[in-house]
């Protein structure tokens, strides 16, 4: 087995980084070649490294390096060529965010967490929820709005009181940020195969961001989103770390 590793920038990830590349230079190669990249950081970073390597589609496993690590597992410099080979594998399928601009412009962008939708000003959004072509909300009030896969459930949309989605399950969480109107709406779980899309109200008095992990575009006027099965993430966990175990357990912290 050949690895490849990258940590992020913090002096404890730096240091791990040269403790494993001595202690392993019999199995290390360039990115390239690797079969397994190790990723030494913490979620932040993790999603930064599936994002680089998405073309590539190399498994990745991380170890958690940094404040918060829900898709990291623990850090360990023994034994690790061992516990790559013991790794249960994980498939995620990223979002695919299409948004076009008020002045016309198009962008696209994967999401592997979520695509939020978010207020620029002190004024409120105002935004329209299609889903397949059936208009559902016709004007949601607030500071905005998240779909998130279920790897990304325990993220932004947990603290956006989203509900924690289970991996495998091929659904989705549209989550409203500080909704006004409707009073009583919380949200919806949808299909992972939906179609949704999102327009814009009012886009030059109450401007809206959409977000796709951590590319943005501001001024958005229309954006549609849909799961991008073409895509495939592979993430790498310790038998007894698995993401599947930790989103059932994350449930059940009060």
């Amino acid at each position: 087995m050949k690895i490849a590793i990258v940590a992020s920038q913090s002096n404890k990830s730096q240091q791990s980084l040269y403790e494993l590349k001595k202690r392993y230079a019999d199995y290390m190669t360039n990115e390239k070649e690797a079969d397994v990249i190790i990723a030494l950081g913490g979620d932040g970073f993790m999603l930064h490294t599936l994002h680089y390597f998405i073309k590539e589609a190399k498994p990745v496993f991380g170890m958690r390096r940094g404040t918060v690590g829900f898709l990291m597992n623990r850090y360990s410099s023994d034994g690790l060529i061992q516990r790559l080979e013991k790794s249960q594998i994980t498939t995620l399928h990223p979002l695919k965010m299409l948004a076009t601009t008020t002045n016309g412009e198009h962008h696209e962008a994967l999401a592997i967490n979520e695509v939020s939708l978010l207020r620029q000003t002190r004024q409120s959004s105002r935004i329209g929820i299609s889903i397949n072509g059936q208009n559902k909300i016709e004007q949601l009030i607030g500071d905005g709005i998240i779909l998130a896969t279920p790897g990304g459930s325990t993220a932004y949309n947990l603290s956006a009181h989203g509900p924690v989605l289970p991996l495998g399950a091929d659904i989705l969480a549209l989550t409203p940020i500080s909704p006004f109107r409707p009073r009583r709406w919380k949200g919806a779980i949808i299909p992972s195969n939906a179609y949704v899309k999102f327009n814009v109200q009012d886009c030059d008095k109450r401007p809206v961001s959409a977000t796709a992990d951590n590319f943005e575009v501001r001024d958005v006027d229309c954006v549609e989103v849909f799961e991008d099965k073409s895509v495939e993430l592979r993430l790498l966990f310790d038998p007894e770390h698995r993401l599947e175990d930790r989103i059932i357990n994350e449930q059940f912290i009060i």
